[in-house]
């Protein structure tokens, strides 16, 4: 049986062992049907037979396209960030274009050079999920590749975005807790050079004005997205900081980590302190007490932008989906009688 010297297979090893000339598996491995039927069936054969895999990246170029689309994520294992990557990831599945991923880590230059890779591997459209690269540049990455931007409004290249429902979706936070009674309200936030954490807090003022109440500047504590910053956060105000009934934290995580440091000073969620997060994240509802937060179609949102880019790259754009967030309830609020 004859087998390739070389652990690849090319299409050479299949034209040799089905007899056949090489163009003639190039136009069975491409569908094309001007094939005689015995040649075709020798070429599937010895495809089968030499377990054999197209170069998705080379077959692509020899048509003008790498059928790959760059995706450039900040911090990886964000469990958000980790839902919208699974709804491209089973929107993609099957599908004519295959990922390649970066890590942006929220750091400008590093986001460049992503970009600047995936441009070098001539990928066919780009993804990028939040990030800090000026609007201006994106502007100039729309006008050289179909381009989409996760999470940021950018008026000069509206069309490209999918943006998120954070001020809407932290009014809604901050106006549930003031109808449960509170009025003490403690908004830890993300990193505020970021756009999600600026307008979660833009929607927890415009909720807090909207009721007649005053922002204590001390109500409001930067975090950073983290666990950690949540138990730190929660230390300094049970220490320092002022009078609290309720948190309103600017994603799951800092509540997560909030709450730990609530248990372990003994003060009870929600009989003491009410809390409510962001995003939903799939542990939130296995806390004790289960985390009322407001939750994204995170998995939709990842299935919208793959269909929208690959729509791009097709030159048939779609128009952009309104995503709206949703007030979870759950058992972590009480009512201030």
């Amino acid at each position: 049986m004859f087998m390739p010297k070389e652990e690849t297979v090319t299409i050479h090893d299949i034209a040799k062992m089905a007899g056949v000339s090489i163009s003639t598996v190039s136009r069975v491995l491409n569908d094309n049907k001007a094939v005689r039927e015995t040649s075709r069936l020798a070429v599937l054969d010895a495809v089968k037979e030499l377990n054999y895999q197209p170069n998705i990246f080379a077959s692509g170029l020899a048509g003008g396209k790498s059928k790959t689309i760059g995706i450039i994520t900040q911090y990886i294992s964000s469990p958000f960030f980790d839902m919208i990557l699974r709804g491209i990831l089973d929107e993609m599945m099957g599908g004519d274009y295959h990922p390649l991923f970066a890590d942006g880590q929220w750091q400008e230059g590093r986001e460049r050079r992503s970009v600047e890779m995936f441009f070098d591997r001539r990928v066919d459209g780009l993804i990028i999920l939040g990030g800090v690269l000026p609007e201006e540049e994106l502007a100039a990455i729309a006008r050289r590749m179909p381009l989409l931007v996760i999470g940021r409004d950018l008026k000069s290249i509206e069309e490209n975005c999918i943006p998120l429902d954070d001020f809407n979706g932290a009014y809604r936070a901050t106006e549930h807790l003031i109808q449960q009674g509170h009025r003490s309200i403690i908004h830890l936030t993300g990193i505020l050079a970021h756009e999600d954490a600026k307008q979660r807090l833009a929607g927890y003022r415009a909720a807090m004005y909207d009721a007649d109440l005053d922002i204590d500047d001390r109500f409001i504590v930067e975090g950073d997205f983290s666990e950690q910053s949540g138990v730190m956060a929660a230390e300094k105000l049970i220490h320092s900081g002022p009078m609290f009934t309720a948190v309103f934290a600017g994603n799951d995580q800092m509540a997560m980590g909030f709450r730990l440091t609530l248990y372990r000073r003994g003060i009870r969620v929600p009989e003491d302190v009410s809390l409510i997060g962001f995003d939903d994240q799939p542990a939130s509802a296995f806390l004790t007490p289960p985390l009322t937060t407001i939750g994204q179609p995170a998995l939709e949102i990842g299935r919208s932008a793959a269909r929208r880019i690959v729509a791009r790259i097709l030159d048939q754009p779609e128009p952009v989906e309104p995503f709206r967030a949703e007030l979870i309830v759950r058992k972590s609020v009480s009512r201030i009688h």
